[in-house]
Parts: C-alpha cells; structure tokens; sequence
C-alpha cells in the first residue's frame, strides 16, 4: 500500500431529494491524493464540499461511483476506512456532560489504544492545542471555539495516517488557529500525515496547501497548485497612472501588442491581469517611454486565491441554499439516520 494513492476516487456522485425535487449535489467527482500531500478542497457554500467529505468518510453513500481510501473501499470495507482515518466534522462530536480530556480518553478506548498511551497522547494534544484552561470542564461548558479545538483534537486522538477537515479553523481566533495549523504541519512531519481539509480561509490554502482543488455546482473545476491558479487563472494585477486622460488612451494600444489580455482604461488609469505580472510591468513601462508616454506611477499586486474564486466562479464565496442541501432538507431520511450512526463510528 506504500506506494498507492491513500485516495482513490471514481465517479462519486451523490443525488439528494429536497421537497419531492432532486438535486445533484456533486457529480462525477474523480481525482486521487498521494500519500503525505496537503489538499485544500476549497468552493462556494453549497458547492459540494461537505457532501464528498461525508462520502469518502462512508457517512453516506454514493448514488454512483465509488472510491478506495487507505486503500480500502468505501462501500465495501467501510468499518476499516473508519478505523484508519480521522474526520473533523462541521458539527460539535463531543458529549456535552462529559470533561474535555475525559473524551479524549474515551476517544483513545475506542480505537484500541492502551490507558498509558490514551493519556500520553491526550496530554499532547492538550498542549498542542492550548486545552488546558478547560480540560477538566464539561463539553456543555465550553465556547464555540474551545468546542471546536476539542473537535479537532479528538480527529488526532488515534494519529491516522489521513485526516479530514471540514473547515476546521472556523470560530478560532488568529492565534488559534496558528496553533491548530502547527500542530497539523506537525503531523505531517513526524508522522507523514495526509490532510484533506475544507477551509473558507482562503489564505490558509493559500499558505499552506500543497495542491488546491476547487469545486462549484457539484464538479470540479480546477485542481493544482495555488501559485499555478493564480498564474494561470488570475495572474497580476498591472496598474498604470497617467498625467492626463489622453496620455492613458494612447497607453492603451501600446500595452496590447505586448500582451493578449484585456487592457483597460479609466480616466487617467489603465489595468490589466496578467500572468507574469512582473516580467511584464517593466516592459511596458520602457514601451511606454519609447513611445514618449510618461508613466506617472505603475504597480503590480501579485493575485490571491481570491481573485482565482472570481476568475473561475464570478463571484466570491455564495450564501448556502444553492447545491448541497443541509440534513434538515433532505427527504431520505434513511441517508441521515445512516449519517448519525456512522459519524459515531467515525469518531469513536
């Protein structure tokens, strides 16, 4: 299994039925992730995100399609899929009357683990995650943001080698979240980790993701590196300033022989995005004054994942209600009766 693909998707596709009405909620996903890789699966509210991360974790079944991960099959051998991987869900897992490290406890009991290593690993975790101000109080106790480190904390509990995020960071503050993210590079470090995280902290992606998937109605639309779907997709963003409006329009046509994107022009101001951004700025600016225009002042922003969200969706990240719908939705309510009894063996 070394040297195969801890994910393994073919055709996953997940149809659900919302008021007598179906919606496709994702469609023929394929893709496959080596082992140790850090995937960020990034896309609107309601894009699909939540869906495949409950598939590949056997939460819910797919209509069609299938996938291995840690190399065994979803529908087939879902009880050692489970055993093998750790998920962080969007929902709080813990029970609400019992202390914080008391869960990580019973967590480490219930993937086999000794008491001394429940409690080595409980006590790292702790530290690692700054649970120590409240370890001996109840879940029920806790804030949103605690609840969500505990939530984490109880994913790593067993050390697997894949963990799913599904928007892990949400609720932390800055230094939280900082502390969450070392701990996760971490893992990945000693252990050889692989993460596969839903995240709408684009910048995290953008930080610390090895490869960027993007989804939106359901479908993949893009998957490579972050600095290759800004290049590529968003590219830099090149601002000209120009004593006067005439002088901005001449620049115009100067700056379009020398590239295919759009070049435009507003009042005194002329812009473009371009990949190259910065092999580009300088050649326009000594065609500009070969040209005898005089370049008032030039600049080139470098793109952001962002900017690819608008390149490849038209907008930024969506309110939720378009895609995938929320469990209360659903009419199958064998799918959600299904989903609360696995997330339990998912977790425990």
């Amino acid at each position: 299994m070394a040297n195969e693909p801890i994910i393994e998707a073919q055709g996953l596709t997940k149809h659900f039925t919302v008021k007598k009405k179906t919606v496709e909620a994702v469609t023929d996903l394929t893709f496959q992730v080596a082992r140790g890789e850090l995937v960020a699966f990034l896309g609107p509210n309601g894009a699909g995100k939540s869906t495949s991360l409950r598939m590949l974790t056997t939460l819910i079944p797919p209509t069609s399609g299938t996938a291995r991960v840690v190399g065994f099959d979803i529908l087939k051998q879902p009880a050692d899929v489970r055993a093998r991987i750790g998920y962080v869900g969007q929902l709080t897992s813990g029970s609400f009357s019992q202390r914080a490290r008391d869960e990580l406890l019973s967590q480490g009991a219930f993937y086999g683990m000794s008491k001394a290593a429940s409690r080595a690993r409980a006590d790292e975790l702790i530290e690692s995650l700054d649970l120590a101000g409240f370890a001996t109080r109840s879940v029920q106790q806790l804030s949103g943001g605690q609840k969500r480190r505990l939530d984490v904390a109880l994913g790593l509990m067993h050390a697997p080698p894949l963990i799913f995020l599904d928007e892990p960071s949400t609720g932390l503050d800055p230094q939280s979240r900082a502390n969450l993210w070392q701990h996760i590079l971490d893992l990945r470090e000693k252990y050889g980790t692989t993460v596969f995280l839903t995240t709408h902290y684009l910048e995290e992606a953008d930080r610390y993701a090895e490869r960027v998937m993007v989804m939106d109605k359901g479908r993949v639309i893009a998957d490579d590196t972050a600095p290759a779907l800004k290049a590529n997709l968003a590219g830099d963003l090149l601002t000209f300033g120009f004593a006067g409006e005439t002088d901005a329009a001449a620049a115009v046509a100067v700056i379009q022989r020398l590239t295919d994107r759009e070049v435009r022009v507003e009042g005194a101001t002329v812009t473009l995005t371009a990949p190259e951004g910065d092999a580009l700025l300088p050649s326009a600016v000594r065609a500009l004054d070969s040209a005898d225009i005089q370049v008032a002042r030039a600049t080139g922003v470098p793109p952001t994942l962002d900017d690819v969200f608008l390149a490849l969706t038209g907008r930024t990240l969506r309110e939720a209600g378009e895609g995938e719908p929320s469990d209360e939705e659903t009419d199958e309510t064998t799918d959600a009766a299904a989903e609360a009894s696995v997330m339990e063996g998912a977790q425990r």
